[in-house]
């Protein structure tokens, strides 16, 4: 490749993020007062980068942003808003502003910006939707959280399973109310049942005189409306899905999923699993404020803090070896880290491949056996590297070997607890990615300790 491809390489891929440069333009002229600036400045951004630049920006720039702007929200940019600050912004919007961006959405994208708001906002936005669209929003929000019913959207596509492709193009031209983007046309019976459904392509390149029937897909699935999201997600994930009908208790249809809102879901659940290891909260945002942070970090790290207090108690048992042989103490935090490092390294495999359903019963006790190998593998190795250690620094062969003894254990204890921890929790309907980081981490560290200084006690007094 020439050396200007590459460059043109490198300026594209810059092209994704906001330029910090266009931020700086609309933040000075912001705070110049300056619309007509504003409105330059924002005229060429996607509504995405827009989301993104109300979310990065502070709560006060990001008011007098919006006063400023006369172009103001529409549909695709509040739904594309991050949740933790569309509350704000919908306060800021003026009624009417609210009222058009409202009815540019569809009814899934309705749901997903009011679920999470209060009622005066979210009686606010219903308001401003026709009757028809009113109703199956306030459909949809009677079906659980996280739910199929939830996600879908009731903007169908269908036509009778006897159509032909002639049928169906005429019925396409002439319905002046299909969605703005849609994949497959559904096919009923007369139940109203989804029997199958057929690509526009298909329909587009096939005869008149075809019949539906005759070029439907193979990976027509339908989904419950009662389906958890997560469950939806990795449906339309593993059968490589670009749409599917949901349907209600009697298998009659009542709305669709598209990919789009799918991989959403997917990308959340990956967000949420970081999120959780870390202890920080699956709602965390960067713009959050300071008292809502410190309530969603402090929990984790009090219960961080009496774990590491057990720690504390099995050292505080060993006092007198600490005191007796000093280098002790400059060598236990060594066992401590590795087996903490050691332990997230399975806990994080572990927890992935449950979310993604490929760590089952089926194959837990091989995946157990190999991370135990592993735990042993990598424990005499650093075993041996802490035995030279051992002799360099301080002159003793024993207190390398007994540190590399605790090493083995360590390890070893570390890579079960990333596996088995997770396992125990999703075995009790528990998220695996909620307090697995804790238990592991605490048992590495009175496992290591305990192991480190019992074995001191034997071996060296």
């Amino acid at each position: 490749m020439a050396e200007t491809d590459l460059e043109e390489t490198d300026r594209d891929e810059g092209d994704y993020a906001l330029d910090p440069a266009t931020v700086d333009a609309i933040l000075e002229a912001v705070a110049a007062g300056d619309g007509a600036a504003i409105d330059a400045a924002m005229e060429p951004l996607h509504a995405a980068d827009i989301a993104d630049l109300l979310e990065q920006i502070a709560p006060s720039e990001r008011r007098d942003l919006l006063t400023l702007w006369s172009k103001g929200i529409d549909g695709e940019i509040l739904s594309e808003i991050d949740e933790s600050i569309r509350e704000e912004v919908i306060e800021y919007l003026p009624r009417d502003v609210l009222t058009e961006a409202v009815r540019e959405l569809d009814s899934d994208d309705v749901v997903d910006l009011i679920e999470d708001l209060e009622e005066p906002q979210q009686e606010m936005i219903l308001d401003a939707l026709p009757d028809s669209e009113r109703a199956a929003v306030e459909q949809s929000l009677t079906y659980p959280e996280y739910s199929a019913g939830r996600l879908m959207q009731r903007e169908v596509v269908t036509a009778p399973e006897h159509w032909t492709v002639g049928e169906a193009i005429d019925f396409l031209r002439s319905e002046s109310e299909l969605p703005d983007q849609f994949y497959h046309v559904i096919l009923v019976d007369p139940g109203h049942h989804p029997v199958g459904y057929v690509t526009l392509g298909k329909i587009l390149s096939s005869r008149r005189d075809v019949g539906l029937r005759d070029i439907t897909e193979d990976s027509f699935r339908t989904i419950s409306v009662m389906e958890e999201e997560g469950d939806v997600a990795y449906a339309f994930n593993q059968y490589h899905l670009i749409s599917a009908p949901v349907v209600d208790e009697h298998d009659r249809l009542v709305g669709v999923i598209t990919i789009d809102d799918a991989m959403a879901v997917l990308d959340e659940e990956h967000e949420e699993d970081v999120l959780r290891l870390a202890g920080v909260g699956e709602e965390s945002s960067i713009s959050d404020g300071v008292i809502e942070t410190v309530r969603q970090r402090t929990p984790w790290l009090f219960v961080n803090l009496l774990t590491a207090n057990l720690a504390a108690f099995v050292i505080s048992r060993f006092a007198g070896t600490i005191e007796a042989i000093v280098a002790l103490a400059a060598l236990m935090p060594i066992v401590a880290s590795m087996g903490g490092n050691a332990g997230t390294q399975s806990l994080a495999v572990a927890v992935r491949a449950l979310a993604t359903k490929d760590l089952t019963e089926s194959n837990a006790g091989r995946v157990i056996r190999r991370e135990a190998a592993v735990g042993a593998i990598n424990g005499v190795v650093f075993a041996i590297v802490m035995a030279g250690v051992g002799w360099i620094f301080f002159g003793s062969w024993t207190l390398g070997a007994v540190i590399g003894a605790a090493l083995i254990i360590n390890l070893i204890v570390a890579a079960l607890a990333g596996v088995l921890v997770p396992l125990a929790l999703d075995r009790f309907d528990l998220d695996p990615a909620l307090a697995s980081g804790t238990f592991v981490t605490t048992m590495t560290d009175v496992v290591g300790f305990f192991a480190f200084l019992g074995l001191a006690t034997l071996v060296l007094l």
